[in-house]
């Protein structure tokens, strides 16, 4: 017992000493996963995410959460990500979930739900940003949901951009016509004849291959970390 107390100690001594230094987004993606390649063999990776992510939670915007149709989910993957000590609230529409995200006062966390695609209306509000997938560990499962706040994404290194358009071509055609632009794409969601992309990289509005992709009202809607390989 001795022993294991003195490795916790000792990760802990590490996770709050580069938690001190990581300073930008990018950055913590560095050192998260140094310290997963350091971690002791009989601790999971997926606990040393969760030690990090509640050092790193700092003081933590509250979160408005839509969980869809599964509020357990929705939540435990929202405190994963931004740490249990911020304030969670389930809403009841997505609409609230985003309002209460404008003005930079909170953290929306949307699921993706097939009823909804509350994801277009971010191309009408560019202030507002996806700024994580989750549940952002690939142990837990696909993309199901995304945060989005008044917040500019930053490139990590290892990115996911969304990106929406109204093309009427189906899915698979859509993704060809990007690729042959070396634009490496995978279909999320559809809703209301709006369909939502995931781009291999960090992309921004105004890129010209996304500006020749198909569709007449399309878009980057934010860009997150992909999620962690654990």
């Amino acid at each position: 017992m001795a022993g294991l107390a003195a490795e916790a100690a000792d990760l802990l001594r590490r996770l709050a000493d580069r938690a001190a230094a990581a300073g930008q987004v990018a950055r913590h993606g560095e050192v998260l996963a140094e310290l997963i390649a350091m971690r002791p063999p009989h601790l999971k990776a997926a606990q040393v995410v969760r030690v990090w992510r509640e050092l790193t939670a700092g003081a933590a915007l509250p979160l408005a959460v839509w969980p869809g149709g599964d509020a357990a989910a929705g939540l435990d993957h929202a405190r994963l990500a931004f740490g249990s000590g911020a304030p969670a609230s389930l809403v009841g529409r997505p609409e609230a979930a985003l309002a209460a995200a404008r003005g930079g006062a909170a953290v929306a966390v949307l699921a993706l739900d097939a009823e909804s695609a509350w994801w277009g209306r971010l191309l009408a509000e560019p202030r507002l940003r996806v700024i994580a997938a989750l549940p952002d560990l690939a142990s837990l499962g696909p993309v199901s949901a995304l945060a989005v706040a008044e917040r500019a994404p930053e490139p990590t290194g290892a990115d996911l951009t969304f990106w929406v358009t109204d093309a009427r071509e189906n899915a698979a055609a859509i993704a060809d016509a990007l690729g042959a632009d070396g634009v490496a794409s995978l279909p999320l969601a559809e809703a209301g004849g709006l369909r939502l992309f995931t781009l291999a990289g960090f992309y921004q509005e105004g890129d010209a291959r996304l500006a020749r992709a198909p569709g007449r009202l399309s878009g980057v809607i934010g860009s997150a970390p992909a999620p962690l390989a654990v």
